[in-house]
């Protein structure tokens, strides 16, 4: 049985690395993210399912150069792990800077991510992506 932090830390893990495949393997068939900010983030919205959330994955690693993404701490509870931490990025589209901490809400079903809620500085991210 693997523990909702261990299979939290394997996607940040396989996400560092640029691994969709693993990240996709580790979620469950009905895993909902929600990316709260405006249409001008490219990644913003809800995303139901594996291949829709695939999509998402994808599309944040191809508009953004990650120079830091750094949790800091994991905390569990049940099914249900937040992770806080802080990123620094730069968008491909503008070369502009995204600074911020983040608070990432995860829920576990059958040792696979079912629920991603993300929460950051969207304000800054949509100036980033504003140019």
């Amino acid at each position: 049985m693997i523990a909702p932090i261990d299979v939290t830390k394997k996607i940040f893990e396989a996400f560092g690395a640029h691994d969709i495949d693993t990240i996709v393997e580790s979620l469950h068939p009905d895993i909902r993210i929600e990316f709260y900010g405006p249409n001008v983030i490219p990644y913003a919205g809800n995303y139901d399912g594996r291949d829709e959330c695939r999509q998402f994955f994808e599309t944040v690693l191809s508009s953004v150069d990650i120079h830091q993404f750094d949790p800091e701490e994991f905390i569990c509870e049940g099914d249900k792990v937040v992770v806080t931490g802080h990123l620094n990025l730069t968008t491909k589209s503008t070369g502009l800077i995204i600074d911020s901490d983040f608070v990432h809400v995860i829920t576990v079903a059958d040792q696979k991510w079912l629920l991603f809620r993300d929460f950051m500085n969207t304000a800054n991210a949509q100036a980033a992506f504003s140019g």
